[in-house]
């Protein structure tokens, strides 16, 4: 016998499942006439008729049943290299960081993240919840999230959600708390962060409170919160996964604030930079809390 390809094995197991060349060439994508003269050319190497004429199309001779067996597990072989070879190409590999704040990290990003990891395991996050902004350009996060747009050069970035935030306080305080102009106790951020819009709203509905418990973890914020500190603004999304807490109604609702996702543009063609931004963005409307 002499020597045999395996697009000769292809064409062979095409022909026996078809029955006929018209069949065949449909399965392969090739003409008849080229099925015909490769068919020739294969008995030609191997040296004896692999198939006979009948009136019915094609069947396979004694010495074609006996290479079938073979044949087929080549097939079955080939076509477990490709998937193989397919798999590894789609499989995302490597090391993404991701930075965020306290909270979002932790009750957002992290959960994300397991589900993102569900489908991606070559991926390995780690997630920085810094309270310092971490720099793209200096490379110690490749995606950020932040409540405000990026000022650095070079940087990818786009309104990501909106985040509505409500005046909470403890389920065990009485239905009447707060009451109008009364001398309550703030739980919000500490000194450096003052300036916030939240903040700012806080200290101008409640002139006479005092800051009681300052902070610029809002996670601790919303269990000091919840365990009866105090009036605390917090994102919605946050405070509906505290437990312990109650929305106090206002007529006028603390302000919301822009998320903004970035990344440094030598990054933008990263197949897994890619993937976790698409990935994000599709559940982005999980975070609208009203």
């Amino acid at each position: 016998m002499n020597s045999i390809e395996w697009d000769d094995i292809r064409l062979m197991l095409a022909i026996h499942r078809a029955g006929t060349l018209t069949g065949a060439a449909r399965l392969t994508g090739l003409s008849q006439p080229t099925l015909s003269r490769r068919l020739r050319s294969m008995e030609g190497s191997l040296g004896q008729k692999a198939f006979q004429r009948t009136g019915n199309g094609f069947s396979l001779t004694d010495e074609g049943l006996r290479l079938l067996p073979h044949a087929m597990r080549i097939e079955e072989e080939f076509l477990a290299m490709e998937r193989q070879l397919q798999g590894a190409v789609a499989e995302l590999q490597g090391q993404l960081r991701v930075a965020s704040s306290d909270w979002f990290g932790a009750t957002i990003l992290s959960r994300w993240a397991a589900e993102f990891r569900r489908t991606h395991p070559g991926i390995v996050i780690e997630l920085l919840t810094d309270a310092r902004q971490m720099s793209l350009t200096h490379r110690e996060a490749d995606i950020a999230f932040r409540i405000a747009p990026f000022n650095e050069a070079g940087v990818i970035q786009r309104r990501f959600s909106r985040l509505s935030y409500g005046l909470y306080c403890s389920n065990t305080m009485p239905r009447s708390f707060p009451k109008a102009g009364s001398e309550v106790d703030l739980v919000t951020m500490n000194e450096a962060f003052e300036d916030l819009p939240d903040v700012v709203w806080l200290k101008k509905q409640y002139p006479l409170g005092r800051t009681v418990f300052g902070s610029n973890s809002r996670e601790a914020q919303a269990r000091h919160c919840a365990d009866g500190g105090g009036l605390a603004v917090l994102p919605r999304v946050l405070a509906k996964g505290i437990p312990g807490l109650r929305e106090v109604p206002v007529s006028e609702p603390p302000p919301s604030r822009d998320v903004w996702v970035g990344y440094h543009q030598d990054l933008r063609q990263t197949p897994r930079i890619r993937a976790f931004l698409e990935f994000v963005l599709e559940h982005e409307p999980g975070l609208q809390v009203e």
